[in-house]
């Protein structure tokens, strides 16, 4: 008989031993989009480009997707960020809060617009932000706030808009990670003043490599926004020349092909990833030592990973040993999570702009000289908290036994 009970670390047999499947993201559908378009373009005899009719056919079923409102199509999530927050043409030196978990391509934009990033801590349970977070950092030079939705779990948005509203604050929702995420029926992206979601090819859905897609539902910022992201072109004005400095933050004609086919399976995408999630969440309910993370009441989580929470007091080894275990069950999960980027050398080095440490020792910012950042509970949080890869080619029998194998990893570890 075989004993599951030891460990597969210590030579007992694995909960799971095949290998995980693939994803399978990209399909024939997606080809043949592509496909067509060299046809097109080979009979023509000219090349695709961007801002043309498949661009503006993603950029409809997106909407669509989302509900209503405007949507552009850019070049990368990181660029997302990038032109939402130069739709809303900010003065240099103006405050900008972000939290500590993030990716570096959610707070950077901010140092290169001029803007000065302050670094809010995570809410103490997990990877997200909150307003009593937020609050202590607001000043009156402060804008702007980015809010990232982390691991697809919804931040708590009330409290957020009821706090930015009181001090005429924006809010830059970054979905990159939350594509169909809901907080109390709404999805994450249309809460805040405007949006920014990522399509590389880890997220939900994808437009091929990278991408990424700026949306609003206030018409004024989606035309600012499109021109920032198109150095400045008059897009709905009677200008005759470029009216602001921006870059080429394009999407292609091909990502956007992608894009649309990806779109059509992007709700059973996301049910799939939540199907598995909340089955995970449910095997761990009574958990001693370890449980899903906490979400916020009244939210629907879209699993870009699953978040697990590791009581360390109630278990006699460190989290590193634990993955080691978990890993050696079948279930591949990361030890360590890299996602506070103020911790990173250009943030303490202020190395944005040669060597002028601008914007935050410019002799016109009244603001410390030293980056603003609050990391304490941001830092626990990677300490205790393992997140697991998961998508939505994953069949339930995967969750059985993801929950198995912390279970059995969890019960020889205990105190």
């Amino acid at each position: 008989m075989v004993d599951m009970s030891k460990l597969a670390i210590e030579g007992g047999t694995p909960v799971r031993t095949d290998r995980m499947p693939p994803r399978g993201l990209i399909t024939e559908a997606e080809k043949q989009a592509v496909v067509e378009m060299f046809d097109e373009a080979i009979a023509e005899g000219s090349a695709f480009g961007y801002s043309g009719p498949r661009e503006r056919q993603f950029e409809k079923d997106f909407v669509e997707f989302m509900g209503g409102g405007f949507a552009d199509g850019v070049n990368s999530g990181s660029n997302a960020v990038y032109c939402a927050l130069g739709a809303l043409q900010l003065d240099a030196l103006s405050e900008v809060i972000v939290p500590a978990v993030t990716d570096p391509g959610g707070i950077m934009p901010i140092a290169l617009l001029g803007l000065v990033p302050v670094v809010a801590d995570t809410d103490g349970e997990g990877f997200n932000t909150s307003a009593e977070q937020l609050e202590p950092l607001i000043t009156g030079r402060t804008r702007a706030v980015v809010i990232p939705h982390i691991m697809g779990e919804p931040v708590d948005m009330d409290p957020v808009m009821e706090l930015a509203r009181k001090h005429n604050l924006y809010v830059v929702e970054d979905c990159a990670q939350s594509h169909g995420a809901r907080y109390k029926g709404r999805l994450v992206g249309t809460i805040g003043d405007i949006a920014c979601f990522s399509t590389m090819f880890g997220k939900h859905f994808t437009t091929g490599g990278q991408g990424g897609i700026v949306y609003t539902q206030d018409e004024q910022l989606h035309w600012e926004g499109r021109r920032f992201a198109d150095r400045g072109k008059p897009f709905n004005l009677d200008a005759q020349d470029n009216v602001r400095a921006g870059l080429n933050c394009n999407l292609n004609e091909m990502g956007a092909a992608i894009g649309s086919v990806q779109l059509k399976r992007l709700p059973e995408m996301i049910q799939n990833r939540r199907l598995i999630g909340e089955a995970v969440k449910g095997g761990l309910e009574h958990g001693l030592a370890v449980k899903l993370g906490r979400q916020v009441p009244e939210t629907e989580c879209s699993y870009w990973y699953l978040r697990v929470k590791l009581n360390l007091e109630a278990l006699r080894v460190d989290k590193q040993q634990f993955c080691r275990a978990l890993s050696a069950e079948g279930i591949p999960c990361l030890a360590d999570y890299p996602a506070i980027p103020c911790l990173a050398r250009w943030f303490r080095d202020k190395a944005v702009f040669g060597k002028s440490r601008f914007p935050w020792e410019c002799s016109d910012y009244a603001g410390p000289r030293k980056p603003l950042a609050r990391t304490e509970n941001a830092v626990k949080t990677m300490m205790d908290n393992i997140p697991i890869p998961l998508h939505e080619n994953y069949e339930p029998e995967l969750a059985d036994q993801i929950v198995a194998a912390l279970k059995k990893v969890e019960k020889a570890y205990l105190k």
